[in-house]
């Protein structure tokens, strides 16, 4: 058995990521300059004090508190990396980062995985973190790719009340990769016995974790408060209380931080970041993660009587985007433009150049393929924060007689034809 006990692992390669790739695009942070984490007093020891309220861009849903169902997007781990711990984590200082494991290794032959636990580590309400919770958390878990890890895994053994090993029926490379990044939440830890005590709904309700910050309240449709947790291994927390706010207007986040109701906004996009960039009180923090952008035409291209089904039709929708102008307008020029949904940040991901803008081309390209006139293609779901993207997308397909509709809806981006 090789155990690795470094700072953090070396860089994931594509495979080993891939399945964890968050859904999203250049996130935009926004705080006044009096909370900038580069605060001298920041630094400064001593208990937590404080108040910070951020103001986000989803309605806060309870189920975020239970890492039993993350759903394989980016937005939850904002409360998981608050109330609850994982045995690997991405952390600054590499993707899998040691937490509650402090090493970890893969048998020779493959076929076992074992951690070493953190020992002295205790939940929230008193109680012990133990090998139990790990084979607990694991056996429970029923999010994002569940399935598939579940099939691979043969059975979780503790070893020691601080040693658990995970046993495959077959050798799985990419067992960390679902285990041990975002692409799942089977690695962050709930306590057994009270999960045991309370159900599901009770954890949801009034959920105990080992992360920094001890749940307080959740309104729901409103905010979730949370409290630091002294006795956090890591480190003591800074800012005593955390307010969580769930704002899904752009514009009503910016009033909220110039009305200083709010120390952090997230999600400021197009109009709204520039008017932020011109505001000396707030700063526009720009973050730019390996989390590429598309629009799915569903599976339409497989059906014979779809236009989407001509490869004409789907190079003439790539000819007619003029990405770089959506770049600037949504995110004032900070996304990096590409032709894959692969992030160039992957190890050995090809650097694909996108398709250039000529909408010449792209009419061309239709009126080949039977559609001078262009053609409806219905609706295209996208989560509020992101339809501007969408809208300047489907604006450019209009020019080319490519023509839909923008539904802000739910978190997942998508065309069909109604």
């Amino acid at each position: 058995m090789v155990w690795h006990s470094l700072p953090g692992r070396p860089s994931l390669t594509r495979r080993r990521f891939v399945q964890g790739a968050l859904r999203g695009a250049t996130s935009i942070l926004t705080w006044h300059h009096g909370w900038s984490p580069l605060r001298t007093a920041w630094a400064q020891k001593g208990a937590p004090s404080g108040r910070m309220t951020w103001a986000i861009h989803v309605t806060i849903a309870p189920t975020w508190f239970d890492p039993a169902e993350t759903p394989g997007i980016i937005t939850p781990f904002m409360f998981l990396y608050a109330l609850h711990d994982a045995l690997i984590k991405p952390m600054p200082d590499g993707l899998m980062s040691p937490s509650l494991a402090t090493k970890w290794g893969e048998s020779a032959d493959g076929l076992a995985y074992d951690f070493a636990l953190r020992q002295g580590v205790q939940f929230h309400n008193g109680d012990p973190f133990t090998a139990a919770d790990v084979k607990f958390s694991f056996e429970r878990y029923r999010g994002s790719g569940a399935t598939d890890m579940k099939k691979k895994v043969k059975a979780v053994e503790i070893v020691q009340a601080h040693h658990v090993r995970f046993h495959l029926h077959e050798p799985w490379p990419d067992f960390l990769t679902f285990y041990a990044t975002p692409a799942t939440g089977a690695a962050w830890i709930v306590p057994k016995n009270y999960v045991e005590k309370v159900g599901n709904e009770g954890f949801k309700a009034q959920p105990i974790g080992l992360g920094p910050y001890r749940f307080v309240s959740h309104q729901p449709g409103v905010e979730a408060v949370f409290e630091a947790y002294t006795d956090y291994w890591r480190k003591t927390p800074h800012v005593k209380r955390l307010v969580m706010r769930g704002v899904q207007e752009a514009t009503t986040r910016l009033a909220m931080l110039k009305r200083q109701e709010a120390d952090v906004a997230y999600g400021m996009y197009g109009a709204v970041a520039e008017e932020i960039t011109r505001d000396p009180q707030l700063k526009l923090e720009p973050t730019v993660p390996p989390t590429p952008q598309w629009l799915v035409f569903t599976n339409e291209q497989y059906d014979p009587k779809s236009p989407w089904h001509d490869k004409r039709v789907r190079l003439a929708a790539n000819y007619a985007v003029n990405r770089q102008a959506i770049n600037e307008a949504e995110t004032l020029g900070h996304s990096v433009v590409s032709g894959s949904i692969v992030p160039r940040a992957f190890e050995y991901a090809l650097p694909v150049e996108p398709y250039p803008y000529d909408p010449t081309q792209a009419k061309q390209l239709l009126q080949q393929a039977g559609y001078p006139n262009g053609f409806d293609f219905g609706e295209c779901s996208v989560d509020a924060v992101y339809s501007g993207v969408v809208e300047g997308l489907l604006n450019d397909l209009a020019a080319v007689g490519m023509r839909g509709k923008v539904r802000p809806y739910g978190t997942w981006r998508f065309c069909r034809r109604t």
